[in-house]
């Protein structure tokens, strides 16, 4: 088939790419390249997907022009729809940039496959929506109503937004909350990086809430193995459900959303032990209370998901740390 992956040089985005076409699938992938981190690592991941298969579109999800023209010359199978501005701090203070690519790029990516008849959306949300849920682990039948980023609000509504779009033009549509993604060629802005990067070079850490935090960290590949085997699960109308009596997460119109992590969140300051533990050096830490948007705990009941696909979670936090590091070496070494 042939899928359209936005955020082709992102984090998932390249490894979701580089999987599909290894399963024999046509990609064109999209990105903007921008600047939110260092450029040079995203055209990295892009000479990874290296194959006559893939095709590389530097566009602007929030473009309408250019987007409406690549879904219309390309027609797409099926699109996964992973391009975001990113970041939950960022987002206190550059609200726009979310406005522009996490609501526009998003409404622009629902109109393309409604335009061009897309046979199933995929599309990047986040565990954030669960915002101020305090009720562990979380399930796609909590309410999710009190987000506390901007970030966490746009990914909310993404959800709305699809819903109304598998309603009104019968769109198959699946959201993917992800929780605390890290392996090789991941996001300098994340902690395992931050981590790596300033234990390395003999700087400081901060270690937020004073390490009483926890984290469903979840390697890049059991991720990506998730995003692809959902996208063979294709939601339906379910006449029978009801505001009622049905989960949030399903609906009459062909409409689902799934959590996808490990399901086992580790305390913060076991994630850095593992990373010293690898890199042989302790780290220098400063403690220092939680931070604006920052939530205590995430946790994700993926039980809908195993049923809908057989994913089941597969690296540990030792092994995917172990994988991080030294990719993060050998990068970096050149």
């Amino acid at each position: 088939m042939k899928y359209l992956v936005t955020g082709a040089a992102g984090f998932i985005g390249s490894a979701t790419a580089k999987k599909l076409i290894a399963s024999g699938n046509k990609v064109v992938g999209v990105d903007n390249l921008n600047e939110y981190y260092d450029v040079n690592l995203k055209h990295a991941r892009l000479r990874r997907i290296d194959h006559p298969n893939f095709t590389f579109v530097n566009a602007d999800i929030a473009n309408r022009e250019s987007i409406a023209q690549l879904f219309e010359t390309e027609q797409f199978d099926r699109v996964i729809h992973l391009a975001a501005q990113a970041g939950v701090r960022y987002s206190i203070e550059n609200p726009h940039a979310y406005a522009d690519a996490n609501l526009v790029g998003h409404l622009n990516i629902l109109e393309g496959c409604r335009q061009t008849k897309v046979k199933h959306l995929v599309y990047a949300s986040s565990s954030s929506v669960y915002g101020l849920n305090s009720k562990t682990p979380f399930s796609t039948s909590d309410s999710v109503d009190h987000p506390v980023s901007l970030y966490a609000a746009t990914k909310k509504a993404n959800e709305l937004m699809a819903h109304s779009y598998s309603h009104l033009y019968d769109i198959p549509t699946t959201g993917l909350r992800f929780f605390t993604v890290y392996g090789a060629w991941g996001r300098p802005d994340m902690a395992p990086f931050i981590f790596t990067k300033r234990i390395l070079e003999g700087e400081t850490i901060d270690i937020n809430n004073n390490g009483d935090m926890w984290r469903d960290f979840t390697h890049v590949d059991d991720i990506v193995e998730g995003v692809i085997r959902i996208a063979d699960v294709i939601p339906s109308r379910d006449q029978s459900w009801t505001v009622e009596n049905g989960s949030p997460a399903t609906s009459s119109a062909p409409y689902s959303v799934y959590n996808i992590g490990h399901g086992s969140p580790i305390n913060l300051m076991g994630f850095v032990k593992a990373i010293e533990d690898e890199l042989g050096i302790e780290a220098k830490k400063n403690f220092r209370e939680m931070q604006p948007g920052d939530v205590y705990q995430t946790y994700a009941d993926v039980e809908d998901l195993f049923q809908a696909t057989g994913y089941k979670p597969r690296v540990g936090v030792k092994e995917g740390v172990a994988e991080f590091v030294k990719w993060y070496r050998e990068f970096y070494s050149k």
